[in-house]
């Protein structure tokens, strides 16, 4: 069995078989820390928790400092709902890593999860102050400036969330074919290419929907949003 065959497995959702070729590649090549990474994140999309945390744990003997390991372990204790313990693994990510915006963001997406809207919207803010240009930051601050009650505030940080992504909601409204009051059949089910689906709408309840949304294209994020992508949403470890 070979890495390559391992990270296919992975990819394509073929869990227990990937896990397998991680076990032994382990047994085989004991103390490599990439084998124990991926091996870690396949059990996290299993639902096994407490043995993904022993591959992460495992990690951070190797590499204390490792920003990119310690947030991966704040995900797996998240999902287990340690919540706690996650945020004070996001926090020593921070302070670690302070000049990263993502550092922020990833923890204000925690803080809003525990009801702290406050504290989201402070690490948002610090977020958008390191990286103007970061339009998710700016929608997932109106999301939690809007439970605030701040609707004004919330309009301000979605309109520059918009500018900065070129998305126009009047545009998108005007686009949906008029409405039939008395719609045939063949009308009745409309085309989704003809809908365009609403970045805000998406419920920050709804952990995968929201966190993908978090993950987008810069550099740091890319292993990160590999490592989750593909979690379904409610999924208890």
């Amino acid at each position: 069995m070979s890495f390559e065959k391992g990270i296919a497995f992975y990819k394509e959702g073929k869990f227990e078989e990937a896990l397998e070729v991680f076990d032994q590649l382990i047994s085989e090549h004991s103390g490599q820390a990439e084998l124990h990474l991926y091996r870690g994140r396949v059990l996290t999309r299993m639902g096994k928790g407490e043995a993904a945390l022993g591959d992460f744990d495992f990690l951070l003997e190797l590499e204390p400092y490792n920003t990119d390991y310690i947030s991966d372990r704040g995900v797996v204790l998240h999902l287990m709902g340690k919540n706690e313990e996650a945020l004070s693994e996001l926090d020593r990510a921070t302070n670690l890593d302070p000049k990263n915006p993502y550092r922020y963001s990833s923890r204000a997406f925690l803080k809003d999860r525990m009801g702290d809207l406050h504290g989201a919207i402070e690490d948002y803010e610090k977020a958008i102050e390191l990286d103007p240009e970061d339009a998710v930051s700016y929608n997932n601050k109106g999301l939690a400036e809007e439970k605030l009650g701040y609707i004004e505030r919330s309009k301000q940080s979605f309109d520059k969330s918009d500018k900065l992504t070129g998305y126009d909601p009047q545009k998108s409204a005007n686009s949906l074919p008029p409405i039939d009051s008395k719609p045939s059949a063949e009308s009745a089910q409309p085309s989704p290419a003809s809908i365009r689906e609403e970045p805000k709408k998406v419920s920050s309840g709804d952990f995968w929907n929201t966190l993908k949304s978090l993950l987008t294209d810069p550099k740091t994020r890319q292993e990160f949003g590999k490592f989750l992508k593909g979690f379904f949403s409610g999924k208890k470890i």
